[in-house]
């Protein structure tokens, strides 16, 4: 009766042994599975949502390419096919510098719609001026977003602070828009 005591006491040990070392492996699985989904997660996030990583994206060197309306001050010959550029936290251009001088940029999105319905952007649009530029270069689905970018450089002193206001990009163009003067300015960057 012992022996038999002891051989069932062996054999329940041994089985509490082997669902431990299951379990203890069970748990190293898991782990290694919840680290490979996080990464499946922010890889995801990644490539199938860029627009919650930025806006249309500014930091290129953009080249103007005409524009809509009048310029009071400024000379033709001066601004088109002239460059604006923005890298980081660096400018330079035909509209805007700041040499690493605490620029910072921000943005708001709205449709096509929304933007052309806009109050703000009332006066510019007079005589529908944005909704003709758009349609000049082919951006007429009313559901498209727009990003109209605030782009401010703090300047070393007071006097060398600069804003870059409105800066609008559209959602899968390669064209900008600034307004100038009397007149909607179109940029354009090589895709």
């Amino acid at each position: 009766m012992n022996l038999f005591l002891r051989e069932e006491q062996i054999v329940y040990k041994a089985i509490f042994q082997h669902i431990f070392i299951l379990l203890i492996n069970k748990i190293k699985i898991l782990k290694t599975l919840k680290k490979i989904l996080k990464r499946l997660v922010v890889v995801g996030l990644i490539l199938f949502s860029p627009s919650i990583l930025n806006a249309q994206y500014i930091d290129t060197k953009w080249t103007v390419t005409g524009y809509f309306g009048e310029l009071w001050y400024a000379e033709e010959k001066d601004i088109l096919n002239k460059k604006q550029q923005f890298f980081k936290g660096w400018a330079n251009g035909v509209f805007y510098s700041c040499d690493y001088a605490g620029q910072s940029a921000t943005y708001n999105t709205y449709t096509i719609k929304e933007f052309l319905g806009n109050r703000e952007f009332g006066l510019v649009n007079q005589d529908n001026a944005f909704s003709k530029v758009f349609a000049q270069n082919g951006l007429t689905n009313e559901n498209t977003k727009v990003f109209v970018h605030r782009i401010t450089c703090n300047g070393k002193k007071v006097s060398d602070r600069r804003v870059l206001y409105p800066f609008i990009t559209v959602d899968s163009s390669n064209k900008a828009f600034y307004v100038y003067e009397g007149a909607i300015i179109t940029l354009k960057f090589d895709k």
